[in-house]
């Protein structure tokens, strides 16, 4: 089976994400070092925050089928810079959070995305469950 790792500043919600994805209770935690959960690789936000781990994020791809770049609809910061995608030899995807919240930028969030390189973006609310079904099955079709 094929592995997912997910990539965003600290805060977005990769954890709670896979917790759902999971079927597990959401529990928040920070995350302090690449974690694997089956077929699921979280990584620290840090490694998006400062470019000098981007080179732990390219090691840990090459046990991935897919990078799911992971972007909070309520932030008005992106991390993730034109192209970044391009660094890995996977598909990349984007997955946008908290898409449940009243303050979101869904057109401004999507762009950043794409424009870092997700062939497809998918919005998510890992509370509620939105969006969760196209996502599952665009991780199901993939891994």
């Amino acid at each position: 089976m094929g592995k997912v790792i997910f990539v965003g500043k600290t805060g977005v919600g990769k954890t709670t994400l896979i917790q759902n994805l999971r079927n597990e209770t959401i529990i928040y935690k920070k995350t302090q070092a690449a974690e694997f959960y089956g077929q699921y690789i979280d990584t620290p936000g840090e490694y998006i925050e400062n470019p000098r781990f981007y080179s732990a994020l390219i090691t840990l791809s090459f046990d991935a089928d897919v990078v799911a770049l992971v972007q909070d609809v309520t932030s008005e910061e992106c991390y993730f810079p034109p192209g970044f995608g391009d660094m890995f030899n996977v598909k990349v995807i984007g997955i946008m959070t908290k898409v449940d919240q009243k303050m979101h930028r869904f057109e401004k969030t999507e762009q950043y995305l794409i424009e870092a390189g997700a062939e497809s973006v998918y919005g998510v609310s890992a509370c509620t469950n939105e969006g969760m079904d196209d996502l599952i099955a665009e991780l199901n079709s993939v891994i």
